[in-house]
C-alpha cells in the first residue's frame, strides 16, 4: 500500500499518467487513439452536432484543500463541465483532463482526485481521451474540457425565451452555498496540517452538529454537485424548453443572463423559490436573509429553463421521466426589468456571483 509520505515528485510523468489510465475504463470503439499519443483521435457521431465546454478549478479560488476531500475535487472538476452540457441539452461523450500539480501533493491524494473524475465519468458513460500533466510551482489546478453531442435544432440556448414564457428551476437552491459556509465556519477552528489525516472531518462534524445540527446534506451538495444531464437532454429532445442555463454562479445571475440574452425581463415570486430547508435554517441561524443568500450563492448546478405556457404536455412528459423535482418560480415579461415579487412589496433583484467586479 502506498504510504502517505510519498508525493507526486516520487514518480515520473509517465508513471503518473499510467496511474490515471489505470483508473479509467477501456476506451470505446469510436475512440481510435486515446491516452498515450500526442493527441486523441475520435470518430464523429453521425448526424449530430458537437457541444464543447471547458472550465478550470484552481486551489484557493474554487476549492480549499483544507476541507475538500481529494475525490470531491476531481468530482467537482468534471461535474461543473457536465452541468454545462446539461444546460445545452447535450449527451456527454468525452473529456480532456489537464492537471497542474504541486510537487508536495500526496500520491494518495492524486489517486483519489483522479478517482473522483473517473467515478463520475463512468456514471455518465463519458471517456477521458487524454489531456496534460505538468508541475505547478503554486496551487493545484484542474482544467477539464468536455465534448457532447446533440441533434440539430435540439440544442438549448439562453436566448430563446419570450415574454409570457414560464420560468422553472430544478431541485433546490442555496444548499451548496450553505454547505460552503458551514465548511468555512468549521475550518476557522479546525485546519489540520494535511487534509488527508481525517482529523478535520471528525472535528468539523462534531462542531457543526453541536452548533447547528445536521448539515450533512448541504455539505454534500457543495462537495459533490449533481449535474442534471437527464433533465437537460430530455428538455432538448422533447423541445419542452425555449431557453436553459445552469446555476453555476447562482439563480440571480442565471435569470439576469437569460433575460439579457433573450431580450426579456422577468418577474420572480420570492415565496415560490425552492430554497433547501437545511440551507434556510443555516442562513437564518447566521442572521442572513435566506432568500438573498439562496439567490446569490453559487455552486447549485441546477437548471433554470423557460417553457411556453401553451406546451404543458411536453413539459409533463419530461418531468415524468427526468426523476427530479422542478418548481415554477415566475415568468418572462416584455418589460426588460427583473423584479423579485414579495408579499411585503417588490425587492431589488440581487447580483449573482462574479469572478471579476
Amino acid at each position: 500500500m502506498l504510504g502517505l509520505a510519498m508525493t507526486v515528485s516520487d514518480f515520473t510523468e509517465r508513471e503518473l499518467i499510467e496511474r490515471i489510465r489505470e483508473r479509467l475504463p477501456a476506451p470505446p470503439e469510436w475512440m481510435i487513439v486515446g491516452i498515450g499519443d500526442d493527441a486523441a483521435v475520435i470518430e464523429p457521431e453521425r448526424n449530430r452536432l458537437e457541444v464543447l465546454s471547458v472550465d478550470a478549478l484552481i486551489e484557493g479560488v474554487h476549492f480549499d484543500r483544507a476541507f475538500t476531500p481529494p475525490d470531491a475535487i476531481g468530482h467537482r472538476a468534471l461535474a461543473v463541465n457536465l452541468s454545462d452540457l446539461a444546460a445545452m441539452g447535450a449527451t456527454p461523450r468525452l473529456a480532456l483532463l489537464s492537471l497542474a500539480v504541486p510537487e508536495t501533493l500526496a500520491a494518495g491524494d492524486f489517486d483519489a482526485m483522479v478517482g473522483g473524475v473517473a467515478a463520475l465519468a463512468a456514471r455518465f458513460g463519458l471517456y477521458v481521451a487524454g489531456g496534460n500533466l505538468t508541475r505547478s510551482p503554486g496551487p493545484l489546478m484542474l482544467d477539464v474540457t468536455v465534448a457532447g453531442t446533440v441533434k440539430r435544432r435540439r440544442a438549448l440556448l439562453r436566448s430563446g425565451a419570450r415574454p409570457g414564457d414560464e420560468l422553472y428551476v430544478s431541485g433546490t437552491i442555496g444548499a451548496a452555498a450553505a454547505g460552503l459556509q458551514m465548511l468555512q465556519y468549521v475550518a476557522r477552528d479546525f485546519r489540520p496540517a494535511s487534509p488527508t489525516t481525517g482529523a478535520f472531518a471528525t472535528d468539523a462534524e462534531l462542531k457543526l452538529r453541536a452548533t447547528y445540527g445536521d448539515g450533512d446534506s448541504c455539505v454534500r451538495r457543495y462537495l459533490y454537485p449533481e449535474p442534471r444531464l437527464r433533465l437537460g437532454t430530455l428538455l432538448g429532445r422533447n423541445r419542452a424548453a425555449t431557453a436553459c442555463m445552469d446555476l453555476s454562479d447562482g439563480l440571480a445571475d442565471a435569470v439576469r443572463q437569460m433575460a439579457e440574452a433573450s431580450g426579456v425581463g422577468a418577474a420572480i415570486d420570492a415565496d415560490t423559490l425552492p430554497i433547501d430547508p437545511e440551507a434556510r435554517r443555516w442562513f437564518a441561524s447566521q442572521g442572513a436573509d435566506p432568500v438573498h443568500e439562496a439567490l446569490t450563492g453559487g455552486d447549485d448546478y441546477e437548471l433554470l429553463f423557460a417553457v411556453r405556457p401553451r406546451t404543458p404536455a411536453r413539459l409533463a412528459a419530461v418531468l415524468r421521466s427526468a426523476g427530479v423535482a422542478t418548481t415554477r418560480i415566475g415568468s418572462c415579461t416584455a418589460d426588460r426589468a427583473i423584479r423579485l415579487l414579495h408579499v411585503d412589496g417588490d425587492r431589488p433583484w440581487p447580483r449573482g456571483y462574479s469572478h471579476f467586479r
